[in-house]
């Protein structure tokens, strides 16, 4: 601890970049899946139906793909929501073959709610940053991921779905 008007500074917190990294994210994550499960949601459910929201009418193919789930599991994932009414397959209009994903009322419903929670777990992980440290961190978060070639606004969690 520093007295008043002494320049000494706390030595930096234990571990690099990358461990606190890893160290907040398993954080982030853990408390990420507690808030969803009150909605009786999966994080993986709840970054489905958000990434569904983003590309109303795409294939299950082409989600599959986007996400880096396999096939056989993204099937899975997808007969989860569409079970609870929060998930419509559709024929799409340009491939009679291939089925489209949209929200049905409850879902786009249910979102507003995870929207909320999506909101209130980002505002309490950034609770001690100003708008200016949340600003720059976020333009540096962007610079690594991109950096490793990670794909915008997609967990890598999927590619270990079960």
């Amino acid at each position: 601890m520093t007295m008043a008007g002494d320049t000494r500074r706390e030595p930096p917190r234990g571990g690099g970049i990358a461990f606190l990294l890893a160290q907040i994210g398993a954080q982030a994550a853990t408390l990420f899946a507690e808030r969803v499960a009150a909605l009786d949601l999966t994080p993986p459910q709840a970054g489905l139906l958000r990434a569904i929201t983003r590309q109303a009418g795409e294939s299950q193919q082409w989600f599959a793909k986007r996400l880096g789930v396999p096939p056989s599991r993204f099937v899975q994932l997808v007969d989860s929501v569409e079970q609870r009414g929060l998930v419509e397959r559709r024929r799409r209009p340009t491939d009679r073959r291939a089925y489209g994903l949209y929200l049905t009322d409850a879902g786009e419903e249910l979102m507003k709610e995870l929207g909320k929670v999506g909101r209130a777990h980002e505002e309490d992980i950034t609770r001690g940053l100003s708008a200016e440290q949340r600003a720059a961190l976020h333009e540096a978060l962007t610079h690594i991921a991109d950096g490793l070639g990670l794909t915008p606004e997609v967990h890598p969690g999927y590619r270990q779905l079960r």
